[in-house]
């Protein structure tokens, strides 16, 4: 073999094994992503979990009391319950009265149980304790934060998307399965320390060693990776906003020494992201259990009622537009985002991590839905066009499912176009509002299938975007719009390359009083043009409103 052929048969074999890399999982990936037999059987009704953590010695120990329902009558006698390493179960207890024996493989617990009927409701009280894994660039890595404020003070709070709700207390470690009736979480501290978590205060005891509990919950179905709590030096202030369903409570939980600078700041900006949100999406999904806004050291996260801020209490992302437009720059994008994750993510939640995109493009698409609602849209076309800097178009957005994987984080800008080109595609805004807010009424405190949330924007649309879909999400392609004009200037030739079979995204090409509308495919078509109208057919006019390249030929190019 000579060392040409040697060296590329070298390259292939490289890249082969590369690839098989990139798509091998495990064991443990399957345990974590999947619906396994020990999880099938039971759907959780309520969480109800207790932590006391040791800020000096970042160590942790408690129990999370999972109430459950028996939903196969033939099932396993043993139960999966997930806890990450190096956090352990101590000892579990069923029914208040009987003690499981458990064994565990990584960082799954299956608990030996009895056997048990269908629709009967039981509970386990799983105590856990160690010192947990901390987060190193939070919210990117999960885990606890043991920090200092300002003041050299402690200032504690748990990160988790994606890692998994197990890297903190034990659960069924699904996104598919959400509390039914609600969770709460028991935060015990000393006296100097106030604790703030999801939902509404319930109850506060005082210990005689000096510590206290404060016990905070929530009615509505919950994601077992937005229960998080806050503990630090916090003063609270509150107010009233009057919605669409009525009095919303929104509380501001904030370090001490930032509370006048909040004040000045932080209920402007809510008012402003509950106006916008409320018009497009409906009323805000949790009423029930108030808005709450809580300063972190993190940048911020959705956690549900319990959005966590640490934004500086400034404009774009901690000072940057992340459009390049200058127009990220006029409202707090932590405020915004992780807010509007409150209708998709926290409302709308997805059974597998592979579909996050209904969670993250949504919500990155609410970032150019607020500009619209304050700017109008043309500032939202520039705003949208400005994030796909953002676009990497490495691989594609949805990966494997039951794996608990993750796709390419082109799910926030690419999706957010995504999303764009079909709004605008549709043409009519009174029809896309309503589509917006029927998915947070038809799948109103639901995990769904990212399959249901596209084929009910087909639905209602009267257009079938299946292909839309499959070439945005599941490829790193761009379409490509070509265009060229014949020599008597009075037809425009047009098709799509560099797409999935099958790809017909409708282009509305509108002016200020003229509209063209085309369904472009694979094939060469034309529609009749005049003078006046051919701008409408300038490339930047039409990137602008799609997530498309636009390409001028001089004549027709029947390559593909």
């Amino acid at each position: 073999m000579n060392r040409k052929l040697f060296f590329l048969v070298l390259l292939i074999l490289t890249a082969i094994s590369l690839k098989a890399q990139e798509t091998q999982f495990t064991h443990a990936d399957t345990l974590r992503g999947s619906i396994t037999p020990e999880r099938a059987w039971w759907d959780v009704m309520r969480y109800d979990i207790s932590v006391t953590p040791d800020f000096d010695k970042k160590y942790t120990s408690g129990f999370n009391n999972i109430t459950y329902k028996v939903v196969q009558q033939d099932h396993p006698n043993v139960m999966q319950i997930d806890l990450q390493q190096p956090l352990v179960i101590d000892s579990i207890i069923y029914d208040k009265k009987q003690s499981l024996s458990f064994s565990r493989e990584g960082d799954v617990y299956f608990v030996k149980t009895e056997p048990q009927n269908i629709e009967y409701e039981h509970e386990v009280k799983i105590y856990f304790s160690g010192k947990p894994h901390e987060a190193i660039r939070a919210p990117w890595d999960g885990g606890w934060t043991f920090t200092k404020d300002e003041k050299g003070r402690p200032w504690m709070t748990v990160t988790c998307q994606g890692l998994g709700a197990s890297i903190w207390y034990p659960n069924k470690d699904h996104q598919s399965d959400e509390p039914d009736r609600g969770a709460s979480l028991t935060i015990r501290v000393p006296k100097e320390l106030m604790a703030v978590a999801n939902g509404r205060m319930l109850d506060k005891t005082k210990h005689k060693d000096g510590t206290i509990s404060y016990k905070w919950g929530v009615e509505n179905p919950i994601s077992n990776y937005t229960i998080i709590p806050y503990i630090g030096h916090y003063k609270n202030f509150s107010e009233v906003y009057t919605g669409i369903k009525g009095d919303l409570d929104l509380n501001y939980w904030v370090l001490d020494y930032n509370v006048e600078k909040a004040k000045d700041y932080m209920p402007t900006e809510v008012h402003n992201l509950l106006d916008a949100f409320e018009y497009w999406f409906g009323p805000y999904p949790f009423y029930e259990d108030g808005y709450k806004l809580v300063e972190t050291e993190h940048t911020g996260m959705e956690h549900q009622s319990n959005v966590s801020y640490g934004n500086w209490y400034a404009g774009g992302y901690r000072g940057r537009d992340l459009s390049g437009t200058g127009l990220g720059l006029t409202w707090d994008f932590i405020i915004i985002h992780e807010s509007g994750h409150e209708w998709f993510g926290n409302n709308i939640t997805t059974n597998d991590l592979a579909d996050m995109y209904i969670h993250e493009s949504f919500t990155n698409y609410s970032e150019t839905l607020f500009l619209d609602y304050v700017y109008g849209e043309e500032a939202a076309n520039d705003y949208n066009y400005g994030t796909r800097g953002g676009i990497k178009n490495d691989k594609p957005i949805i990966p494997d499912y039951g794996v608990n994987a993750q796709g390419s984080g082109d799910m926030y800008p690419k999706g957010g176009n995504m999303l764009h080109s079909i709004r605008h595609s549709i043409d009519n805004d009174k029809l896309f509002k309503n589509i917006l807010t029927g998915l947070n009424m038809t799948f109103h405190n639901k995990t769904v299938d990212g399959l249901e949330v596209q084929e009910y924007i087909s639905d209602k649309s009267g257009y079938d975007y299946s292909k839309v879909f499959e070439q945005y999400l599941t490829t790193t392609k761009i379409p490509k719009l070509q265009l060229y004009v014949d020599a008597s200037n009075s037809k425009m030739f047009y098709r799509y390359t560099n797409i999935v079979d099958g790809f017909n995204l409708p282009l509305v090409l509108k002016g200020d009083e003229e509209k063209i509308k085309i369904i472009p495919s694979s094939d060469w078509q034309s529609v009749a043009i005049q003078h006046k109208n051919q701008y409408l057919f300038t490339p930047w006019r039409i990137e602008h409103m799609y997530y498309v390249d636009v390409e001028l030929l001089d004549n027709r190019d029947d390559s593909k």
